[in-house]
Parts: C-alpha cells; structure tokens; sequence
C-alpha cells in the first residue's frame, strides 16, 4: 500500500494513504490485522481521509512501516466477527483506558506542583469549554453547553479542584458509555454472521451441492426463491426480484437480471438466479445491521427517543435554576453548585445504555434483537399469534405414509416429490427429501426449472409434463386437478392428522405424502407461561387441514385457531387484530409467514425459519427453544421497569443536590461529585443483567 507517514512521535505514527485507498468496510479489517501484533497497542483506520493512527510500544516503528507497505487491503481476512475488536479486545482495551485515566488523576495529584496541575485543567478544560461553544453556536442548548459553563464556572472562581474532578468524572462516563455500545455491537455483530452451509453451484457438469468453504471467486451458485444469498457477485443467469432491505433499506424488492449485482445478506423474492461470485465474506452486511441496530433513530424505543427529548428539554432549566439562585441567594458558590447538577446527562446515558444492554442480553440468551423499540413492543403487546408447520410444530417434521394413486408405486411418488422439493428450504421439504434417503430411493434430476408459488406449492416439468405439488388448494383449486372423495376418504385414512402435500403430474393426482408434525415437546408449557406473562389472545394459523389444526391446537390448549389459511388471509387477520387495537406478536418460520411477519407490531422468527422470514422478523430466536419467548417478555418487561425506575431516581436524587447546594449544605465540588457519581453508577447498574438468575 502506498503512503505518506504525516506524523511521527513517540509511541504514535499517522499513515496518510489516499481519500481512495480503502472503504469504510476495510477499516475493521486493517484495524484487526495490524492489532495481531503484540506491540501496538491501538490503531485507527478512517476511509473518509485513507488515514491510520498507530499507538504502538517499544522500538518496533520500522515493522509498522513495513506492515503497511507490504499490507494489501484487497487480500485481508475478514474479521471474525464483523467488527475490527473482538468483545475480549474491547474489555482489554477499557480496562487499559480507564487505568489509564485514574492513575494520570493519582499522580497529577499527588507528584505535580499546584501551578502545573493548574496549567493542565485549564488547557482539559479547554476542550469542553469549546464543544459547548459550538453548540452553543449551532443554536442548540445541550448538556455540553451545561458542562462547559459548570467548567466555566469553577475557573472563573479560581476552584481548580472541582473544575479537574467535574472533568475527570465526565471522562470516565463518556467511557463507560463507549465500552457498553462497543462490546453490545460486537456481540451482536457475531450473532448476525451469515452462516450458509450448503449451496448448489454451477458447473459444466450440471448443478451440485458444495459446503461454502468449497467455493472461491469466480464461482457459480443459484439461489431460488426464498433464499438469503451469502456472496458478493454478479447475476449471470436467471431473473430474480431481491429484497436488499438489509442493504438499503428499501423494502421494495428490486428486480436482478443478467449483468446486475448483488450483495450478500440479500433475500431472493421471487425467481432464481445463477451469480458468479465476485466476494465470499458478508462482513459488509453485518456491519451495517450491527450499526444500523446501535445507530439508527428509526429503530430507538419510545422510551429511548422521548428521554433524549426529555434530557435536552431539561437543559435551560439547569440555566434558570442557577440565575434564580444567583438572584435569590446572592452566593456565586450556592449558584454554582445548581450548576453542577443536570439531569440531562443520567436520563441521555441510562436509558440507550439499559436498552442496548438488554439487546445484548438477548443476545447471550441467543435471541437476536434488531432495535430498542421492539423490546419495547413486545413488552407491551397483548396478542400472540402463532404459524402452526415448523414454529409451534416439530422443527423436524417425518414422512409417515405415501399414498400412490394411478400407475405410480409408493417409490415413485417419493422419489419425484423428493427431486422437486430438495431445492427449497421448508421443514416439509426437508421431512420429504430425508423420507427418501431412510427408504434408500435415489434421484436424479429429470425435471426442468420449478417455480416455487409462495405459501402454495412448486411446479415444474417432468417427462413433458406439468407436475405440481403442495397443498390441496393449490393442486385442487388453482392447478384444477380433480381429487375424488374416494381419493380424499383415502388420504384421510391413512393421514389421520398428519400434514398432507399433494403430487399431481399431466393434471392427475399421482399420490400424497403424509407428513407427521407433531407439536414441539416444550409448546403446551410455552404456551401456558405466555398467558401467565399477560398475553391475552393466543392465536394458532395454519394452512393445513381442519383436522391437524384442530389435534395441534387440543394438544397445545389453543381455544382460538383458523386452518387452511393461505398467507394473505394471515396478513389480513394480523391487520384485523391491530385495527381493533390490540398490539400484536407474529411468529413464523415459512417464506409464506413474511407478509404477516412485516405486518405485526413486532414478529419473530424461529432458529430454522427460511432465509426471507429472518431477513424479515424484528427478532429472530437462535435456539430450537420456544421457552425464549417467555424470556423475552421477561427480558422486555424488567427493561421497561429499569427505566422507569432510572427516571424516579434521577429525578428525585438530583432534586434533592439542587436543593442542598441551594441552601448551602454542600459545596460546588461535592454536588459535582455526588451528580457524577450517581449518573456513572446509575449507568452501571443498568448494564446488570435483567435476568436476575440467570434464567
């Protein structure tokens, strides 16, 4: 890499590379690869300037300088968990800077003559006296504008002592609060790894499937309906509608045709394509989630938005209380301590840090949560509703029974539904295809291109001819094959409650495949608890048949459920429930649970879901556990009760410093003390884990 070294101190060596040398997605991946070595001990990557700041020990400047030149950004490994410090290196890290901070605060004390320390709190002070000034000049009446005059203040009374403590204590609050948002995000960054493990890649010889570690660029894959895709690459067969909400934004789905580029953690719609690959890592796209979570307005909770409106409407009010003082009191010093106390800064800090330490909690109880403000509404939603196939069911559904009609064999009809359903990544499909490989029946790809119709059903062309297969609806009513009630009566015998997928070929039922799906073994608890954690309305949709539903929902202690429901009608209902006010929780697994999902005041999305219905939940569960949503309403509720609790506390404690430095009672330097403090461990205190137990 070429560069230019703009500066070059002691234990600290700047790069300049060039506005263009690498992107804002290098940056982590520079800054993980030169902290491999043991003797720098921090580094700063910006893309904006192609700058890196080295902090580095010893006389070890001649092998950074040769580490950048030989560094090309192209050829870097991806950082492991998307981010540029692994949550043990941010830990490493705060510890050294806090240390850092207390012991230059021990030994300007106790080692430096009075005349010095005071040289060096004026030119701190410095610092904050000029945030606050521009602030001040933007318009804006913020806390740095409060914590500027508090500085202001002391200086001017010649209290270099409260003046060096107010600082001292707002540095190691501004760091503590970088230390939680820095390890949350890393944390969460691991939780959103794309982990792909099998792909179909294109060659000469046709299609197979290969693991992702098999796979370099320049390679071909397809991706079908419903299917995230991992890679960096370019479209050179095959048209697709992707959904690259994770990219952009944009919900609407963006049509992909040949020459067009894509990106990983990008979600296939409708349609399926061939991509050559052009990059393998997703880092790109978990950062940007991981940020978008930790950043964006759009995703804070209510709460959240409303304290931060709070803290900085508070403000002029910390000015009028030390006028009034001032007035009233005639005592510079009695003024002044009003001045050191706000409530602004506790309420800003507390409340992101209670909610982003919640997110992480969640995390570690592997449940992924994609903003603040679905905590907040799962907390207080009181309606449930649930998919029945894969979500309150078995995750691993078994083939029970095949029904062959016409001149199929049993064989034949699980071998050509096992052909067609491989490709897509339902539990029925999977259920299919491992019914196939128990029974020894192999496949061969004799069909052309399948189409998988959303929520319905696949069909292709097989010998000539149409075959379809999926639900009775969809042979029945929209492909318009004729079922015979001596047919159907024989379906019911042999399925007695099972799921029934349906295969017809050239407009003829050619059999059925009776898949059991029984409900998860923890569901019936579940279930119980989430009506006792207040969940008034619990809701069971499937698209199954009466008699499924009605076994599921007897087994489970579901009074209100609604079978063969197709994925318009469950987005409808969703609608419905939230039009009469109630505030609603979808949970799904299926590309045919996605419209639902998106419409639900907050949706979750099981561990085994499809690639579309992750992509579009606002929680995704990690585990095969359905006992986490209970922890999650516990988790969403205490969240809720903390800050609330933080807002009395604030409120009455800083209260009561105003009105003891009112009064006289205490002095400027211990009201900055006693405020400071309170908000440091009030921030502590609202990292503490929700989950008391452990639970």
């Amino acid at each position: 890499m070429k560069y230019k070294i703009v500066y070059d101190g002691v234990g600290r060596i700047r790069f300049r590379c060039g506005q263009y040398a690498f992107s804002q997605e290098d940056e982590s991946r520079i800054e993980a690869f030169l902290m491999k070595q043991s003797y720098i001990e921090s580094v700063k990557a910006s893309y904006a300037n192609g700058g890196i700041l080295v902090m580095y020990k010893g006389q070890h400047k001649s092998g950074i300088i040769s580490a950048i030149a030989a560094m090309d950004v192209k050829k870097l490994p991806a950082c492991e968990n998307g981010s540029g410090y692994s949550v043990g290196m941010i830990e490493k890290k705060f510890r050294k800077d806090i240390i850092k901070i207390v012991a230059k605060r021990i030994v300007y004390r106790l080692f430096l003559p009075a005349p010095l320390r005071t040289v060096i709190t004026a030119v701190k002070a410095a610092g904050f006296i000029l945030k606050g000034i521009y602030e001040l000049m933007a318009g804006r009446l913020t806390v740095e504008v409060l914590d500027a005059a508090s500085i202001t203040a002391c200086l001017a009374q010649r209290d270099y002592k409260t003046a060096g403590s107010v600082m001292f204590l707002l540095s190691v609050s501004s760091l503590l609060e970088s230390y939680t948002k820095a390890k949350t995000k890393a944390a969460l960054t691991d939780s959103l790894m794309i982990r792909t493990d099998k792909l179909w890649k294109v060659d000469d010889d046709g299609e197979r499937q290969v693991s992702m570690s098999e796979l370099e660029p320049g390679d071909r894959i397809r991706i079908q309906t419903g299917s995230i895709i991992p890679v960096d690459g370019e479209v050179t067969d095959g048209q697709a509608e992707v959904n690259e909400a994770s990219m952009t934004g944009e919900a609407v789905p963006v049509s992909k045709t040949q020459g067009s580029s894509v990106f990983a953690g990008t979600v296939v719609e409708n349609g399926n394509i061939v991509i050559k690959i052009r990059a393998l890592s997703g880092n790109t796209r978990i950062s940007q989630i991981a940020e978008l979570i930790s950043r964006s307005d759009s995703l804070k909770a209510n709460l959240q938005g409303k304290a931060e409106r709070l803290a900085d409407s508070i403000v002029p009010y910390s000015f009028m209380g030390f006028l009034a003082a001032l007035i009233l009191t005639r005592n510079i010093r009695r003024a002044v301590s009003l001045l050191m106390v706000d409530y602004s800064c506790a309420i800003k800090l507390s409340v992101p840090i209670s909610v982003i330490s919640a997110i992480k909690e969640a995390s570690d109880h592997d449940m992924t949560v994609k903003g603040g403000k679905f905590l907040e509404a799962y907390a207080s939603a009181d309606t449930i509703v649930f998919d029945k196939t894969g979500t309150l069911t078995n995750a691993e559904p078994k083939l029970m029974k095949v029904v062959p009609f016409g001149d199929y064999s049993s064989d034949e009809v699980l071998k050509i539904a096992a052909c067609i359903e491989e490709h897509f990544p339902h539990s029925v499909a999977r259920a299919i295809v491992n019914g196939a490989k128990e029974r020894s029946i192999t496949h061969a790809e004799e069909h052309t291109e399948v189409i998988y119709i959303v929520a319905h059903g696949i069909a292709t062309r097989l010998f000539g001819e149409r075959a379809v297969i999926g639900s009775r609806h969809f042979v029945a009513e929209d492909e318009g094959v004729v079922i015979a009630d001596k047919q159907q009566n024989i379906i019911d015998e042999a399925a007695k409650g099972c799921s029934v997928v349906y295969l017809a070929i050239g407009g003829r039922l050619a059999g059925a495949l009776c898949i059991s799906d029984p409900p998860r073994k923890e569901a019936a608890e579940v279930i119980k608890g989430l009506k006792n954690s207040g969940f008034e309305h619990i809701v069971m949709l499937t698209g199954d048949s009466r008699g499924a539903a009605e076994t599921t929902a007897a087994m489970l202690g579901i009074n209100e459920y609604y079978y063969q429901v197709l994925p318009e009608n469950k987005h409808s209902y969703i609608r419905k429930l939230k039009e009469e006010g109630k505030q609603v929780v979808m949970v799904g697994d299926g590309i045919n649970d996605a419209p639902a999902l998106a419409e639900a005041n907050v949706s979750v999305a099981m561990s085994d879901a499809s690639d579309i219905a992750r992509e579009t939940a606002d929680i995704t569960l990690r585990s095969c556990d359905l006992g986490e949503l209970i922890r999650l309403r516990t988790i969403s509720s205490r969240l809720m009760q903390r800050i609330e609790s933080n807002y009395r506390f604030i409120l009455a404690f800083n209260s009561a410093l105003m009105a003891l430095g009112f009064f006289g009672v205490i002095t400027p330097g211990v009201s900055a003390l006693l405020h400071n403090t309170s908000t440091m461990l009030i921030c502590m205190k609202s990292m503490t884990p929700l989950l008391g137990d452990g639970k």
